[in-house]
């Protein structure tokens, strides 16, 4: 090779390299943006405005709270594509199972509703459920019911396209999110609805669940004597339907309802952990498509994967308010035009634990163990 083809190959490999460092650079650029935009419309993407209709009774909020915010890691410094997961602010998310049996979450009432700290420096995340059957106020919605008490997993329903009692862009995790926050004080930084469907393809796309119940649950009832709502003691395999059956099983309590749906929950965690899910990758994010709808970004949807692969089972902590805070009781509703059961409750004395909630004071890590009481009693448990 003479000495001028060694310069001029010399050149053309500097010119490669200077251009492969700026399609790399433009490239990181461009997930940069991408990986920093809500995949859904951000609960304070417009101000929340109170309705002329809302009224203010003295175990609810005083109508001067903030909006809601979003948490801060959208920075004036854009952070590098591959962000560690460690020393990130602490983040409330909303966790909303719908009951829409269509392959779409919208239209349905918020079947689940939990509240999800996510203590990334500590690595723990709190979850605590909220009974679905409270009744509250729901902002919003007067004009078009003639009242603006409902019970609580109607505010994700009401807050749906299609009705059109609530324009914000949120829409059902918004009118949620609100609702739970003038009740409850529970400020929420981002949300996640998931369909039942979603649920039911990816454990099916997982090949089942194996759960294993100390104690038989039969579910059955005079008028439903299904063999499907029957779970016999020991090892069980679960395919998503089967799955889903135990989690919406409610029988001796509603309170026992959120035990099961808690080891569902663990199960799917621990089986979403092993090295045979990579291959199954594809069929689950399918099944996401139009049956999830979330404001988080796909830098903190990687953040959280990345919190998932580090923190030990034993720091997801599930818990309820006590269950002695709760009292059964029927109302009359306007809409439905009959009697309805509720929980009733001192929402001052739920502020104060959802208060202690978002500070990461309260629960404590305890284990405890299901109860088959009527009577709503306390309880913590972890996946482990």
């Amino acid at each position: 090779m003479s000495k001028s083809q060694k310069i001029t190959l010399a050149v053309m490999a500097l010119f490669v390299c200077a251009l492969s460092l700026g399609i790399f650079y433009e490239g990181v650029d461009l997930y940069r943006d991408w990986s920093q935009k809500p995949l859904g419309p951000a609960l304070n993407s417009t101000p929340w405005e109170l309705p002329a209709t809302w009224t203010v009774e003295p175990n609810s909020l005083s109508e001067t709270r903030a909006p809601l915010p979003t948490i801060g890691y959208e920075t004036e410094t854009p952070m590098p594509p591959f962000y560690s997961c460690a020393d990130l602010p602490t983040m409330m998310l909303l966790g909303i199972g719908s009951d829409a049996r269509s392959d779409e979450y919208k239209y349905g009432r918020s079947d689940v509703i939990r509240a999800i700290r996510v203590d990334f420096q500590t690595q723990r995340v709190t979850v605590l459920a909220f009974p679905r059957d409270l009744w509250v106020k729901i902002p919003e919605v007067r004009d078009n019911l003639g009242t603006n008490q409902q019970k609580l997993n109607t505010a994700y329903f009401f807050g749906n396209p299609g009705l059109h009692y609530w324009d914000h862009p949120s829409e059902g995790p918004g009118l949620l999110a609100r609702t739970l926050d003038r009740n409850f004080g529970l400020d929420v930084d981002h949300y996640l609805a998931v369909s039942m469907n979603v649920f039911v393809d990816v454990v099916d796309a997982l090949g089942g669940l194996d759960i294993t119940l100390e104690e038989e649950i039969d579910g059955r009832y005079s008028y439903d004597q299904s063999e499907r709502l029957y779970f016999p003691a020991g090892e069980n395999h679960l395919s998503g339907e089967q799955a889903l059956t135990l989690a919406r099983n409610r029988k001796g309590s509603v309170f026992n309802r959120v035990d099961y749906q808690n080891l569902v929950i663990c199960t799917l965690q621990k089986k979403l952990k092993s090295p045979d899910v990579i291959p199954k990758i594809p069929t689950m994010i399918s099944s996401f498509q139009e049956n999830v709808q979330t404001d988080l970004t796909p830098l903190q949807i990687s953040q959280l994967a990345c919190l998932g692969t580090q923190m030990p089972i034993s720091n997801i902590v599930f818990s309820s308010f006590p269950r002695n805070t709760f009292r059964s009781g029927n109302i009359y509703d306007p809409i439905a035009e009959q009697e309805v059961f509720i929980w009733q409750a001192d929402f001052d004395e739920m502020k104060a634990f959802v208060e202690k909630f978002e500070e990461g004071t309260w629960p404590t890590i305890s284990p405890s163990s299901s109860s088959s009481s009527e009577e709503p009693e306390s309880g913590t448990s972890s996946c482990e």
